[in-house]
């Protein structure tokens, strides 16, 4: 005979809110803050205001559509007060969020772990760099896979001083330190660094020698049509 449909086994998992386990990873959300374009990567100027902007929005785009594409990211919330950007990453399918601590990237990031434990709680919290066009989404899971499930971790830049992803069990845990020498900081913090092996995850932009290594390690599509109209590659 069956059960009682009114009165559900207690031991049935809630679909909505699956535990971790052997044969279920940790969800994520994420946390990408965006630049407006108009005055975002400075140091590509070089190639022309135009190309700046567009390689900009470009990379926050690739950036974001491989954190949507991650089997293990359950949302992306996009931190920016550019209204047309903002219009491109909902079209995307993320969320968007105005700063409203503008001048301050952890304090932001910050407030937007807080909004996004409100909207899904239980999940991990990853900040990630908006300059990341050469991100697959399995690196981004491969990280988070390696990520320390009781404490902060992140991963570093190419360079070895920068940090391009903070990821944290819970929004009581983080707490990223983004800044001159981030890597260090964050080590000094106490936080676990990823040394996977993580080319796309590693490589971000912000100089014309970054854009042709990244290039070189090829990019999403929209930081590829941007580049094949610039009038010269770096």
């Amino acid at each position: 005979m069956p059960p009682d449909a009114s009165t559900p086994a207690p031991s049935d998992p809630s679909p909505a809110d699956p535990a971790p386990g052997p044969d279920r990873p940790r969800r994520f959300a994420v946390v990408v803050p965006v630049k407006p374009p108009a005055y975002a990567k400075s140091r590509l100027s070089s190639l022309g205001d135009d190309a700046r902007r567009d390689l900009a929005t470009a990379f926050a785009a690739d950036t974001v559509a491989a954190a949507l594409a991650c089997a293990v990211v359950e949302r992306v919330l996009v931190v920016t007060d550019d209204h047309r950007l903002a219009a491109a990453m909902s079209d995307l399918g993320a969320d968007v969020l105005p700063d409203g601590t503008s001048g301050d990237l952890n304090a932001t990031l910050v407030l937007a772990g807080r909004e996004l434990d409100r909207r899904r709680p239980g999940t991990g919290l990853v900040a990630l760099c908006a300059d990341l066009p050469a991100l697959r989404p399995e690196e981004l899971a491969a990280a988070l896979e390696a990520a320390d499930p009781g404490r902060m971790s992140f991963v570093a830049d190419a360079d070895g001083i920068g940090t391009t992803a903070v990821v944290a069990p819970s929004s009581a845990g983080f707490a990223p330190r983004f800044g001159e020498a981030s890597r260090r900081r964050h080590l000094d913090a106490g936080a676990h660094e990823v040394l996977a092996d993580l080319p796309g995850l590693r490589r971000d932009v912000d100089a014309p020698e970054d854009l042709a290594a990244v290039l070189a390690l090829g990019v999403g599509p929209r930081t590829s049509l941007v580049a094949t109209m610039l009038p010269r590659h770096p």
